[in-house]
């Protein structure tokens, strides 16, 4: 054996003999060690539950904004006209997620009646395509002209669910003459009512502008309706748009209103929200600091003071043949386990207290939703924090055990 295979067997042994000597130690001195891991576990725990409520609460309310598709949209104020190349160049937006042309309010509506209902329903038509954001991604999206998604109102009203086929009519003044058209419908899907809480109607946008050519005395050759020529040149009064994200929100905002367009946005909630999320994780992390420098400063004095009160048995250790970096793993390894087992205790008060509080505000809250919640990787992340917090303490003992020479064991004999 060579003499560095020779010194490298010598090390971890040496450190598997300090590893015994440690625990057994701290078994041994259990008053002391439970104290310091109550000390831990005093400080970890409430850091714990803060966050938990932190991410709890806010983590809700942003999940909130985020799965709420309304959150994302932006309304314009007014009517004015926009072109194709207007709606292509916001298609071509990295911050939009769907845009459509709007017809006039006063010409996007049709009269809609079923066989299994008396009353005949005014409804509003809205435009739509593929990934229309209020829709769930397995809703069905109508595609040709009589096809429709009713709002859950609508279908409610005049009792009809999807599959089934409905009367659409349509009345204008024309040339001194009133006029009347119908249409067979499709109802292809229906619509939750936090989608359009309204009677309405999701529609292609081709059905959207016939529906808006006809009421204004223009031909639909497609379906058949007589008029004057369309127009060749057509612009759009609004538009349904909405962001890809709701941190892209206020820059499409900004960026509307910036091309002289009043626009309608939830940005201010938004922001609302966005800045507690960072208040709250601004005091967590003050909190955090000092509480962790805190034990820190406070377990490296205690495990300095412990190999003060121990020189003289850590210097026979040196006496006896182990070297320097065996005798310093003694206040690192003790630091260690206060540290796993303060977290344990934390982690284990923690959930108590989160369950607690959970129970206490079921009745206030929605289904599947939670007040205070730590997720697997927070726990992790935690242990992480402490063991580097309670590495760093064993520093300083580590340092007093380095500088005791071995002659102080001979001196006490």
């Amino acid at each position: 054996m060579t003499e560095k295979q020779h010194s490298s067997e010598h090390s971890k042994a040496g450190i598997a003999h300090i590893f015994w000597l440690a625990s057994r130690d701290y078994i041994h001195e259990w008053v002391m060690s439970g104290c310091f891991i109550l000390a831990l576990s005093a400080v970890l725990a409430p850091m714990m539950v803060l966050f938990g409520l932190k991410f709890g609460i806010v983590g809700n309310m942003i999940g909130q904004l985020v799965e709420e598709p309304r959150n994302r949209e932006i309304r314009s104020i007014g009517s004015s006209h926009y072109d194709a190349t207007w709606f292509e160049s916001m298609a071509n937006q990295s911050t939009v997620a769907f845009v459509i042309p709007r017809t006039r309010n006063i010409a996007s509506t049709m009269q809609m009646k079923s066989d299994s209902a008396p009353r005949i329903l005014s409804v509003e038509l809205i435009p739509t395509a593929e990934g229309e954001p209020l829709f769930p991604n397995k809703k069905p999206i109508p595609k040709n002209l009589t096809e429709i998604v009713l709002s859950e109102s609508a279908a409610r009203k005049i009792n009809v669910q999807a599959g089934d086929v409905i009367d659409g009519s349509l009345v204008r003044r024309f040339q001194g003459k009133h006029e009347r058209v119908h249409l067979d419908l499709t109802v292809v899907g229906v619509a939750s009512s936090s989608a359009f809480a309204r009677d309405g109607s999701f529609v292609p946008l081709g059905l959207a502008t016939a529906v808006e050519d006809f009421y204004d005395g223009r031909a639909v050759s497609g379906l058949g309706w007589p008029g004057d020529p369309p127009s060749s040149d057509r612009t759009f009064p609004g538009f349904r748009l909405f962001a890809r994200t709701i941190d892209d929100v206020a820059a499409l905002q900004d960026i509307l209103i910036s091309q002289g367009i009043e626009v309608r946005t939830r940005a201010a909630d938004i922001a609302i929200v966005q800045n507690m999320d960072q208040n709250f994780t601004a005091v967590f992390w003050i909190i955090a600091i000092i509480g962790f420098t805190g034990f820190a400063f406070s377990l490296g004095a205690s495990l300095w003071a412990n190999v003060e009160r121990k020189r003289r048995q850590l210097s026979v250790l040196r006496l006896v043949g182990f070297r320097t970096g065996d005798i310093v793993w003694f206040p690192v390894l003790q630091a260690l386990f206060t540290a796993v087992l303060g977290w344990m205790l934390a982690s284990a008060v923690y959930i108590g207290v989160e369950h607690t509080i959970n129970r206490m505000l079921m009745t206030q809250l929605q289904e599947e939703q939670v007040v205070c919640q730590l997720l697997p990787e927070h726990f992790l992340i935690a242990a992480g924090l402490t063991i580097f917090a309670a590495i760093s303490a064993a520093a300083l003992g580590g340092y007093r055990s380095a500088r005791i020479e071995p002659s102080e064991g001979l001196r006490d004999i």
